[in-house]
């Protein structure tokens, strides 16, 4: 049974598509639910002529799906989690955490259209952004330890600033002597 998808169904295709599926899943929950339509004669003349009138529309759309993607293209996002001794992050990174983060660097993405695997452990991982049906970026995520990188970051700051870290040590050397 041909039908126009009217929607975009994962796994199946996009809309607009003329898929190929078996006469049940298409009478039985395509039609019925609004997802699809029956492939006729006119139904593809229809939508023949409605993709010709927005071409220029489904170009704009690209271009600027196209636009955030090269914004996007070398933004590598590392996020601190909380790791038991074994490095197993307690809770897990996910799609969400991705898109707060990129959100903390100025780009506003919504969580819907990032896809990954919940990270459960600390190492290099891909998240994939789906901007477009033909607009796919992969940011690469690490995640580490959250003490790990605490550590090494006042190393690379104490030599730009001395100031602050020459205040420190006398704060804990006073601290001691008050109790």
């Amino acid at each position: 049974m041909e039908l126009i998808l009217k929607e975009d169904i994962i796994g199946l295709g996009y809309k607009n598509d003329i898929v190929t599926v078996k006469s049940g899943y298409g009478r039985n929950f395509l039609i019925p639910t609004g997802k699809a339509v029956i492939a006729s004669v006119t139904a593809k003349k229809i939508l023949a002529e409605n993709l010709k009138q927005q071409a220029h529309k489904l170009a704009a759309v690209k271009a600027e799906a196209e636009k955030k993607a090269e914004a996007l293209k070398d933004v590598a996002l590392v996020i601190e989690a909380k790791v038991s001794a074994t490095g197993v992050t307690y809770g897990s990174v996910n799609a969400a955490t991705v898109a707060d983060e990129l959100k903390k660097k100025g780009f506003d993405i919504d969580r819907k259209i990032i896809t990954m695997h919940d990270i459960k452990k600390v190492g290099e991982f891909e998240a994939t952004i789906h901007f477009h049906k033909d607009v796919e970026l992969k940011v690469p995520v690490t995640v580490v330890a959250e003490n790990a990188p605490a550590a090494k970051a006042p190393e690379a700051k104490a030599p730009v600033a001395e100031t602050p870290a020459e205040e420190a040590p006398v704060a804990e050397e006073e601290a001691p002597a008050a109790e």
